[in-house]
């Protein structure tokens, strides 16, 4: 079989075309990731999973964004619509251990609900810090304004995944929460010094470095790299997020098909490449779009496999918890709010 490529991938409806099995076979990218137009109902979510696996040949990881909130790909009837991340926080600021104990136990129920599916990457915790003003892109997403309460929220909610066997995705490195603008759509530039980032917008991340996934952001730190957005700069990666976060995991880009990266796909999956990112991400299951991006990403190799296999290698059993018991304690501990 040959190397999986630095790539995860999207598919563009509820099954697998023969096109997308034929390509994904030939093209061996590393993980898929699931959105809102790959889910109908349960048999249909873990039937297109396996599926996905089948055509690669091996049990690549299966990433979905199931934070609660506005972000949640998969909801009612399938699973309950959970809280947002704000709502979980207003409950820290109201008490901390409770809030905490919330963060862990709604992540205890993804990985719960997640796995019953084969999905074993949620890309949660949300560790960005907003400032007042920024985009709603990140919003109510977030946990709060202050970074000990994102930090330790983070951290209860990545162990709350772990413990069901599921792993986090921290997001988005080294932070996103004074973008003014939406990356979906255009470029937010920040231009904050270099130390009111790093006593802000870093410092969650630099406390959950051992986490064994991040995810990028497309923003331009004029103080650090005024050309590139974190995601296509090698000096916000070697300097921020491998040098002073010191995060050694797996690093992926945000979606690649997002307005704040220039060029065409291929030309941006390259300039993934180029400035230091393990992974390209791509979402959108369009096969035009996929073919740019393989024309511009190698096999995994050196530095990037060995992060890759580390990730493959963490992969656990469940703690054996009930899972009508933690969904009772959690609605208790909510219904405080």
């Amino acid at each position: 079989m040959s190397q999986s490529k630095a790539m995860i991938l999207g598919c563009s409806g509820l099954t697998l075309t023969p096109d997308e099995i034929a390509f994904y076979r030939d093209e061996q990218p590393w993980g898929f990731i699931l959105f809102g137009r790959n889910v109908s109902e349960p048999a249909q979510i873990a039937d297109l999973v396996s599926a996905l696996r089948n055509s690669v040949g091996r049990d690549a990881p299966v990433l979905i964004d199931q934070e609660g909130g506005r972000v949640q790909r998969i909801r009612p009837p399938v699973l309950p619509h959970y809280p947002s991340g704000q709502a979980l926080g207003d409950l820290y600021r109201q008490n901390r251990e409770a809030g905490l104990r919330a963060a862990w136990l709604m992540s205890r129920l993804h990985a719960f609900d997640l796995l019953r599916f084969g999905i074993n990457v949620d890309c949660l915790p949300v560790l960005d810090v907003p400032v007042e003003g920024s985009s709603n892109v990140i919003g109510n997403r977030a946990y709060g304004f202050e970074p000990v309460t994102v930090t330790e929220m983070g951290q209860a909610a990545s162990e709350g995944l772990k413990a069901g066997g599921v792993l986090p995705v921290m997001k988005h490195m080294p932070g996103h929460g004074r973008g003014m603008a939406d990356s979906h759509h255009e470029l937010p530039v920040v231009g904050a010094s270099r130390a009111e980032l790093e006593a802000h917008d870093f410092a969650p991340f630099v406390a959950l470095k051992d986490e064994l996934m991040a995810m990028t952001c497309h923003v331009v730190y004029t103080a650090i790299d005024p050309d590139n957005p974190a995601t296509t700069s090698r000096i916000v990666i070697d300097e921020i997020i491998r040098g002073h976060i010191g995060f050694q995991g797996l690093l992926m880009s945000d979606d690649t098909s997002m307005n704040a990266l220039k060029g065409t796909i291929g030309e941006r999956a390259a300039n993934i490449v180029a400035g230091g990112c393990d992974i390209v991400l791509h979402c959108n299951g369009a096969m035009d779009e996929m073919k740019q991006v393989v024309a511009n990403v190698p096999p995994l190799a050196g530095a990037s496999l060995a992060r890759a296999k580390a990730v493959e290698a963490a992969f656990g059993k469940a703690d054996g918890l009930d899972e009508t018991a933690v969904r009772a304690e959690f609605e208790a501990l909510f219904a405080i709010v």
